[in-house]
């Protein structure tokens, strides 16, 4: 069976959603078929470990546009298939079934996977890879009152949600390698507060150390540690990052690094398959250097401006994604490199709590962190993007 369509999109997440938009904008006729690997409508990703547990948003509230949509779109769905081949020089994608579909432009929005723990036991069914809507359902179901959780990871999935679990009754220990929560982004001083924020709510934080193995037991799982805690649980849940998904493209033969490289206007080294989301390495012109990005914001504006140039809008992408998170009563917004191991200067108005993180880099603002300080992204993107030198004396109150 063959298919032919002016435009295949490989990946039904946010990217590729956005991409169907972009293409839409210049473009309101041709086919458009999208190949979505889980048996969900796309949705969004952030309320998994954000809303979804603190009764803010529904389940029928996170997909990204009902199948009216996508019908009146002019769009052809199959979901629940993933791409298992794909030759660039004939146009061509087979899919799991085997199912040939031809295109004129591709573009391959295939995220990523979680990483997995390599441990004695990283693979039962009771450790949990937190990532898709049937992971929530299944987590959901088991975050009863009283239940308890292993959550091994401090980083932002690690995080959001163990502090959701928290606020559900469940009782929560967190377990990863760094001396402190979100410790790739943070700065010493307001991670260990964030940490002892943490264990105020309930939280036991092991920090500094390790799981070694994980076995399953009649109430669920005991986590063994490389310090030789043992940790019994209901269920253990890991958030340890993701690893882009390059099989596809490695397949055809295109350049990947850390991601699928792309070139301004997001192509690949073919110049009819294009990447975005999660899975793209690109030029980052504010910072003058290629980089992956795994947030919400950079999926969206790259899966549409990806789809505007598949329709032929030939546009170099420009935009400062920004990035978000909630941890209890500490909320940030961030734009830019938020590197703990680059300069910081901390504007607080109240320290540790409110105010505005900077991370330079010879003297110059790479990127910001607003810590409960909202509606200045934009603010923050232009001192990103003027890379000039700055003091605490320029900084201080810069963005308030």
């Amino acid at each position: 069976m063959e298919s032919e369509h002016g435009y295949l999109i490989v990946g039904g997440g946010l990217a590729g959603v956005s991409a169907i938009e972009g293409i839409r904008e210049r473009d309101r006729s041709g086919s458009i078929l999208l190949l979505g690997g889980e048996a969900d409508l796309p949705y969004d990703r952030p309320p998994l470990s954000k809303q979804l547990w603190l009764g803010k948003k529904a389940l029928d509230e996170i997909s990204l546009h009902d199948r009216e949509w996508y019908a009146t779109s002019g769009v052809e769905l199959e979901l629940g298939r993933t791409a298992a081949r794909l030759d660039p020089a004939a146009k061509l994608v087979v899919d799991d079934l085997g199912r040939r579909h031809a295109y004129q432009k591709l573009l391959l929005a295939t995220g990523g996977a979680p990483r997995r723990l390599s441990i004695p036991g990283g693979d039962l069914e009771g450790v949990c890879y937190y990532r898709t809507l049937d992971d929530f359902r299944r987590t959901r179901a088991r975050a009863t009152k009283g239940s308890s959780a292993v959550v091994i990871g401090g980083g932002f999935i690690g995080c959001e949600i163990a502090a959701a679990l928290c606020q559900v009754g469940v009782t929560v220990t967190m377990l990863f390698p760094e001396p402190h929560v979100g410790y790739r982004v943070f700065p010493p001083a307001l991670g260990r507060f964030l940490q002892q924020a943490y264990r105020e709510h309930g939280i036991r934080v092991l920090c500094e150390d390790v799981p070694v193995a994980i076995a399953a037991t009649r109430e669920g799982c005991v986590t063994t540690t490389r310090s030789g805690s043992r940790l019994e649980s209901g269920m253990v849940i890991a958030g340890i990052g993701i690893q882009p998904s390059l099989e596809l493209a490695r397949g055809a033969g295109l350049p990947v690094g850390d991601g699928i490289v792309v070139n301004a206007r997001l192509q690949s080294s073919h110049p009819d398959v294009y990447a975005a989301g999660d899975v793209a390495s690109f030029p980052y012109e504010a910072l003058g250097r290629q980089m992956r990005i795994e947030h919400w914001d950079n999926a969206v504006e790259q899966g549409r401006l990806a789809g505007r140039n598949m329709a032929g809008a030939n546009q170099p992408y420009r935009h400062l994604p920004f990035f978000f998170s909630d941890l209890f009563e500490f909320g940030y917004e961030a734009v830019g490199e938020v590197d703990s191991r680059l300069e910081i200067f901390a504007d607080w108005q109240e320290e540790n709590r409110t105010g505005v993180v900077y991370y330079l880099a010879d003297g110059r603002v790479r990127g910001a962190m607003m810590c409960n300080v909202w509606d200045k992204v934009e603010v923050a993107r232009d001192l990103v993007r003027e890379g000039r030198r700055a003091g605490p004396a320029d900084l201080r109150g810069a963005i308030r």
